[in-house]
């Protein structure tokens, strides 16, 4: 019971503590600040209870000879609150693509952890984000994507301009203390590189433009922008489609299955293995970012229709964005965890500009990947009820294959330590 109190007030603490300069406290005004006395009689057992399941993991072992994390870091409940706020609130998180606000007054809404985001493009074309709530009483403002010329809320009308201003507030004739300055949405950090739009929620907020994108670069991807950018990850695709995958597992679980190198592909994924040579399989780890590289190797044959090519790349940003190059295509994968083992994958589909009308090819190439995708889907949750078996504790890396999912397991407990 101290725990739970505990983790509930830490989702308190740190949601006072991320609050935005210069704006209104998400928490009400002139209110005080409670802890729970549970906390406050012993306020060092939260510490020790995160710090206890964080060092079962020790990231100096070499591959050679570690253990993977324990089957805590997947299936405990408090971890799972407390991972959101030390792996997701504190870095640029990938959470849409620029065609998504092309023009301007185009918004699109979202959600990752307990953050609900909006973002939007105002009329002198500069992009925002907020969080996606009403300051009255709390209600979702927006939902889906579009075009609004503001944003007029469902419950009780309050209206705010695309950049963020409270613009109209219904009914408040007798209101004392009210300064309509102060009651605008809250702003997120919002950026884009290439094709994809960033959001930040624990920096300080930067709310009247986009922050620098040579900053954010540097910050996201590294030293790798370069290999990402001559690799055909670029402004130059046109968005094809978008997938949506409820799975029951952990996010990591998803995630680590990604960062294999390759070593279930001849397995669980049969016609995709036939489509690459697994023996050049590759990978190189930068600092928060790990890429792995395949060539294709069915070309010329009866299956080959094109959708591989020559060279497939995999690049993974960590802690929960994926980005696969190949062919003429390119899809991400962005992973949004909901819970101890259930998460949600979002899959959106860019194309080549002289593929883009080619609907054969693009259905073919579809249906290949929703193939591999089930075989996924598959494979993650048998491991999630396996890590929640008393069977499982810790397992091994294969050395030769999984460097990419040890230095992601090196990344969380960097975050996660205390």
């Amino acid at each position: 019971m101290a725990i739970a109190t505990a983790v509930i007030s830490l989702k308190l603490i740190t949601s006072r503590r991320l609050q935005p300069k210069n704006h209104t406290p998400i928490l009400a005004q002139n209110r005080p600040f409670k802890v729970s006395c549970c906390v406050l009689h012993n306020p060092s057992s939260l510490h020790t209870h995160f710090q206890k399941l964080v060092d079962e993991f020790d990231p100096r072992i070499p591959i050679e000879k570690a253990l993977t994390p324990p089957r805590s870091w997947y299936t405990d409940p408090s971890f799972y609150d407390y991972e959101l706020h030390r792996v997701f609130y504190g870095g640029w998180q990938a959470v849409g693509f620029t065609e998504q606000i092309k023009d301007p007054r185009d918004f699109f809404t979202g959600r990752f952890g307990n953050v609900e985001f909006l973002v939007c493009r105002d009329d002198d074309g500069k992009v925002h984000a907020f969080h996606n709530v009403c300051r009255h009483h709390g209600s979702l403002l927006a939902s889906g994507s579009g075009k609004k010329s503001c944003f007029v809320c469902p419950y009780h009308a309050w209206t705010y301009g695309l950049d963020g201003a409270l613009l109209k507030a219904t009914r408040i004739t007798g209101m004392q203390n009210f300064n309509v300055n102060e009651f605008g949405l809250i702003p997120l950090n919002v950026a884009t590189w290439g094709p994809f739009v960033l959001l930040s929620v624990g920096k300080e907020n930067s709310p009247h433009h986009e922050v620098d994108g040579n900053m954010v670069e540097n910050e996201w991807l590294g030293s790798c922008s370069d290999t990402l950018k001559t690799n055909g990850v670029d402004s130059s695709l046109s968005h094809v489609c978008r997938r949506v995958y409820n799975i029951e597992c952990n996010w990591k679980v998803f995630c680590d299955n990604y960062l294999d190198g390759g070593y279930h592909v001849p397995y669980a994924h049969k016609d995709l293995a036939s489509g690459l040579k697994l023996d050049s399989y590759s990978t190189i780890i930068y600092e928060k970012v790990s890429i792995q590289r395949c060539e294709g190797g069915s070309a010329g044959s009866e299956d080959d229709f094109g959708r591989l090519g020559s060279k497939v790349l995999y690049a993974f940003i960590y802690p929960n964005f994926m980005i696969n190059r190949y062919g003429p295509w390119m899809d991400t994968n962005l992973v949004l965890p909901l819970g101890p083992r259930k998460c949600q994958v979002i899959f959106d589909y860019f194309i080549e500009a002289h593929h883009k009308d080619d609907k054969a090819f693009i259905e073919r190439s579809l249906v290949d990947s929703e193939r591999v995708q089930m075989e996924d889907i598959k494979l993650c949750e048998g491991v999630q009820s396996g890590l929640e078996s008393l069977a499982y504790c810790s397992g091994r890396y294969a050395p030769t294959v999984e460097k990419a999912m040890h230095h992601f397991h090196q990344l969380l407990h960097d975050n996660l330590k205390m």
